[in-house]
């Protein structure tokens, strides 16, 4: 069997009309974007043997193709053994779209980073002396949490563009925040003491990213970037973007550089 291919079975040519192939090309790249371009083509993805039967390949060369693409995180594996389009593959995308458009507005650029990602994404800011959330951007892949909406302003020590924006101010401006707002218990997990919230803050400071797990809502977690923090507290920005706690368990590095490049974008453009 050569290149991979079942006896009797050609892999099918999604570009029919290009020029001729030439002599010296690795198979075993064109055999993966053949089964990348085939689970794409199937929004419930596909099973190794529904990819095999598909691209034209032998089983065995399918399983190989298929860990090695969710190792680098282009496909992930849901239930029922299926296979469908990871993460990596909008990071590419957004890599293109970057050479091609021209400036950028806030609102693109966030709708561009839940396009990307699938997550809901959100801005915060002071206002009225307030942690609020000033943008939503709803994506597909994250629970819709009612709670989370434009106006929000109550539980800043349990979500993480809650504790970006009080990453910002001093310490006694944060005890002086907290004794006003308070800290309500959202979960079993939720921070309440003031000083297991100043250990908690220093530490994600440290990291450059801010994440709660478990705090504002059972299952799901956040994490979130400051994008400006500037001596007048109106304007302090931070992004953030809430997904269940499966995928940020598995996709959370990816999704922290994301947010990073979209707090990145941001900044000129406030």
């Amino acid at each position: 069997m050569a290149g991979g291919q079942r006896p009797g079975a050609a892999a099918p040519n999604p570009r029919p009309n290009r020029k001729p192939e030439p002599t010296d090309l690795i198979r075993s790249v064109q055999r993966a974007l053949r089964v990348m371009e085939a689970i794409g083509a199937s929004p419930d993805g596909l099973t190794a043997k529904q990819i095999a039967r598909r691209c034209g390949l032998t089983l065995p060369t399918a399983y190989h193709l298929v860990r090695t693409l969710t190792y680098e995180e282009y496909l992930i594996r849901v239930e029922g053994g299926r296979f469908q389009v990871g993460l990596a593959v909008s990071d590419r995308f957004a890599d293109l779209a970057a050479t091609m458009r021209g400036p950028s507005t806030v609102a693109e650029v966030l709708r561009r980073t839940v396009g990307d990602t699938g997550y809901s994404h959100y801005l915060g800011r002071m206002v009225d002396g307030r942690v609020a959330i000033t943008a939503v951007n709803e994506g597909a892949r994250s629970p819709h949490l009612e709670d989370l909406i434009l106006g929000f302003d109550e539980g800043a020590h349990a979500t993480a563009l809650g504790k970006a924006l009080l990453s910002t101010m001093s310490t006694q401006e944060r005890r002086y925040y907290l004794s006003e707002a308070g800290m309500r218990r959202y979960t079993e997990y939720t921070v309440t003491e003031p000083r297991e919230l100043e250990y908690d803050l220093a530490k994600l400071a440290a990291e450059g990213v801010y994440t709660e797990i478990n705090q504002f809502r059972d299952g799901v977690g956040c994490v979130a970037s400051v994008v400006r923090d500037d001596p007048d507290p109106r304007c302090r920005t931070v992004i953030a973007c809430t997904m269940p706690l499966t995928e940020l368990r598995l996709y959370g590095t990816r999704v922290k550089n994301r947010l990073r490049r979209a707090a990145d974008e941001l900044e000129p453009l406030l």
